[in-house]
């Protein structure tokens, strides 16, 4: 598996091995630890996880109204690391204002996807790279109306 750049099948064989792991007390792997922590505050996608043969090539349909789950999580695996190495730069005191104002950091983490999904969204629809500065920008609107 590419460390960074997993197929959809490979990122998602890592969610389903590392909630299985863990329901069988087996030992986890650092980043393994942070999927089931994100895991455990969706309980709604614990019964998928539970199937992978199931799951594994299910389809999402966003326009239908459709959450994809295991977006969802890696979407919070994202911004875990973008706030732990704090990049972009300035998003690490965004997530503390931001956790400080849910008193939550699930909240928070969901303020942050939203923008990077954002983010991504402009990027692919423009056909132009990431824009950290609209990143950011968005982040900083959601500190606003903190």
């Amino acid at each position: 598996m590419s460390l960074y750049n997993p197929s959809r099948d490979q990122a998602r064989q890592f969610l389903f091995d590392a909630w299985a792991k863990f329901k069988q007390n087996s030992p986890l792997t650092d980043l393994e630890k942070i999927a089931v922590e994100v895991i455990q505050m969706h309980p709604e996608y614990h019964a998928i996880l539970d199937a992978p043969e199931r799951y594994m090539s299910q389809q999402y349909f966003p326009e239908m109204g459709e959450t994809n789950p295991f977006l969802h999580i890696s979407l919070h695996l994202s911004v875990i690391e973008q706030v732990s190495i704090n990049q972009p730069i300035g998003i690490s005191k965004v997530y503390a204002t931001l956790v400080e104002k849910h008193a939550d950091k699930h909240s928070a983490q969901h303020d942050l996807l939203e923008c990077l999904a954002e983010t991504i969204w402009h990027s692919q629809r423009n056909n132009v790279p990431l824009d950290s500065a609209h990143y950011l920008g968005l982040l900083n609107e959601r500190v606003g109306k903190a």
